[in-house]
């Protein structure tokens, strides 16, 4: 039986208005000096994923996940293989089973490609840790496999839209690479984690930050939406909950 989603768009572009207005609110409150140490300033002072964190609670909420379960402000650690513990931005842990854990992260200019390539090596490492966590029996040794995802949120600019070259001195990139932006190469990424199976689902969305306190965004990639994502863990967190009453 398909899950049935309820209707999200209000809650997602709530969510994309909260992270520009959450900016604008810390750069009047952190700025001082030079604009990119402001830039840097709003992107450091936490709180401006918030809202979709409020969207998958209600959402999780609204399939018959019970409140107690779904936890975004504490109690986020969950142990690591390779460190002893790692704090999600969400997780949904029930009866002393993981159920779900979440990662909510953002990307605004300019500097893009440091960013890109610290992001990339944390996802990759953070999925290898809970997996092999998981394999050793680390949340619970007969529940459910838990359900991993990434939602990304990019600012949607020249910087992020424009092919950036390639630094080739001994081999070449692979192909799909070349002529990429970096909202691409974010694309790219979110992408192949899925087919590989480090994590479940992703989502990315690219809003400018002339129209994003109204909540307008733009999805880019058609397997990388929040219906796709909201859908994926929608069925698996109610169906494993179910499966445990």
């Amino acid at each position: 039986m398909a899950m049935t989603l309820p209707n999200f768009e209000r809650h997602l572009h709530q969510a994309v208005a909260l992270y520009w207005k959450t900016l604008a609110s810390q750069a009047s409150k952190q700025r001082s000096g030079s604009a990119d140490r402001g830039r840097r300033a709003d992107v450091t002072g936490g709180k401006q994923m918030d809202g979709f964190s409020q969207l998958i609670r209600w959402m999780l909420r609204e399939v018959g996940v019970p409140e107690a379960a779904v936890f975004t402000a504490k109690k986020l650690e969950v142990p690591g293989y390779f460190r002893a513990t790692k704090k999600r931005d969400m997780v949904v842990v029930h009866k002393h089973h993981l159920i779900a854990a979440l990662e909510f992260k953002s990307h605004r200019g300019p500097s893009f490609g440091n960013n890109l390539n610290n992001r990339t090596e944390e996802s990759l490492g953070n999925a290898t840790d809970l997996w092999t966590a998981f394999r050793e029996g680390a949340y619970g040794k007969s529940g459910p496999r838990p359900w991993l995802g990434w939602v990304m949120l990019i600012e949607d600019c020249d910087g992020s839209r424009t092919p950036v070259k390639i630094k080739e001195p001994h081999f070449p990139a692979f192909p799909v690479f070349q002529g990429s932006s970096y909202s691409d190469r974010y694309s790219l990424l979110m992408r192949r984690q899925v087919l590989e199976r480090h994590c479940d689902a992703a989502a990315l969305l690219l809003s400018a930050e002339s129209k994003g306190k109204t909540g307008h965004y733009v999805e880019p990639s058609a397997d990388l939406t929040m219906r796709r994502f909201l859908t994926g863990l929608a069925a698996h967190a109610a169906g494993a909950i179910g499966a445990m009453s």
